[in-house]
Order: C-alpha cells, then sequence, then structure tokens
C-alpha cells in the first residue's frame, strides 16, 4: 500500500487513533477484506487459493483496500471510487469467463497458444520511381 499510494496516505486511511502512525492492525483487516472480496469472484473460475496469483491482483487488493478504508474520518476521492469500481469490473469479467489471469483454474501458468511469428524474407512491395510519391 506504502509503494502504491505513499506513507501519507496510508497513515491517513489507517491512523484512527492519531498517533502519526501507519496502524498496521488496521491496514492488515483491510487488505484481509479486500483479499475475501477478489476470492467472491475467483471462485467462480479458479481453485483458491491461488498457488501463482497474478501480480498484478495485489494492485487490484490495494485498490479495494483503499476504497474500504475512507469513511472514519478519511476523505474519499473520485480517483478512489473510479479505481475500485475498475477493480471491481475486472473482477466481474473475470468471474464470467471474459478475461483470464493467465492461469489455468487449477493455478498453473497458461503458455499461449496463438504466438505472433516475424519472418525476415524478401520483399513484397518495391518502389520503382522515387519521385512519384
Amino acid at each position: 500500500m506504502v509503494k502504491r499510494f505513499g506513507e501519507t496516505e496510508v497513515i491517513e486511511l489507517t491512523d484512527r487513533e492519531r498517533t502519526g502512525e501507519i496502524d498496521d492492525v488496521v491496514l492488515d483487516q483491510a487488505l484481509e477484506d479486500a483479499g475475501a472480496e477478489i476470492d467472491t469472484y475467483l471462485a467462480a473460475r479458479y481453485r483458491l487459493p491461488m498457488t501463482l496469483a497474478p501480480r498484478f491482483l495485489a494492485g487490484v487488493c490495494c485498490d479495494i483496500a483503499r476504497y474500504r478504508l475512507v469513511g472514519a474520518g478519511t476523505a474519499d476521492t473520485e480517483e478512489i471510487l473510479t479505481r475500485y469500481r475498475d477493480a471491481v469490473k475486472f473482477l466481474t469479467l473475470v468471474a464470467d469467463g471474459r478475461v483470464t489471469l493467465g492461469v489455468d483454474p487449477a493455478g498453473s501458468l497458461v503458455q499461449p497458444g496463438n504466438t505472433v511469428q516475424f519472418n525476415s524474407g524478401t520483399r513484397i512491395f518495391t518502389c520503382r520511381d522515387r519521385g512519384a510519391y
């Protein structure tokens, strides 16, 4: 959370006792709750807990936790709400099977079947008269 949003904001979001420090208990609970919310979406397609959780899910988790921490004396912003809604939209697409996490339902990394291949063969087009542009 600190790497994503900065120490000042995380203190503002978690410091219920006004100590000027990050409250690890409050932060851990928000992250656990966000993880549980993510699991409700992922459970539709994946076996949980995932052994290979894609890295970008950490960002989704942070966005959800951040949204859940606002209130209780901290200011809600349009950015926080937008990022939360985007996270939920993404998770809904995953649950519906319209987006994949890059792992199979058992949690193994999926190798793409279609790959791009380049062939540096002969020239297809030529320019006979360079002045004709």
